[in-house]
């Protein structure tokens, strides 16, 4: 088993999105990124003093699904030509951000920017941000599978 860790806005939206896939195992929403420890969903959406980012953390099944083919998810559920912000939601914790595990993950990563560079997709410049993980902070017991435990209201996509 691996993992990947995506920032992409609302992480309720992202951590739908990817649980819906064949050989995701699990996912868990939380705050990667920032400078305190221990964050609570308030500090972190609160003027970004924390600079932590609304992550989710996956666990896939290499054999089903392929690092490549869940950046392809990645790339394709959010906006990553837009700064610190998806739809309505604006603030840094909004950032679209990679953070990679491994420096595997990484050179795959820097190669699927620059395919989707090239492909002319975006007219603006992508600013998606592709860093070392740093500490994941699981988010609050109420953020996790947020659209199961709501029945799909409340959605992060525009």
């Amino acid at each position: 088993m691996e993992k990947v860790i995506f920032g992409a806005g609302c992480f309720w939206g992202v951590e739908a999105a990817f649980r819906k896939i064949k050989g995701v195992l699990s996912t868990r929403v939380g705050y990667s990124g920032g400078t305190t420890k221990n964050p609570t969903y308030e500090e972190v959406c609160d003027n970004d003093k924390t600079g932590y980012a609304e992550v989710v953390e996956i666990t896939f099944n290499p054999q089903e699904i392929s690092y490549e083919q869940l950046l392809n998810v990645f790339w394709n559920i959010h906006d990553p030509t837009t700064l610190n912000r998806q739809g309505p939601d604006v603030g840094r914790q909004y950032r679209s951000v990679i953070f990679y595990l491994s420096e595997e993950q990484k050179k795959i990563a820097l190669n699927s920017l620059k395919q989707l560079e090239n492909n002319g997709k975006y007219k603006r410049k992508i600013v998606t941000a592709i860093e070392p993980a740093q500490e994941f902070y699981e988010a609050e017991d109420y953020h996790q599978q947020y659209y199961e435990k709501h029945g799909g209201r409340h959605s992060c996509f525009y």
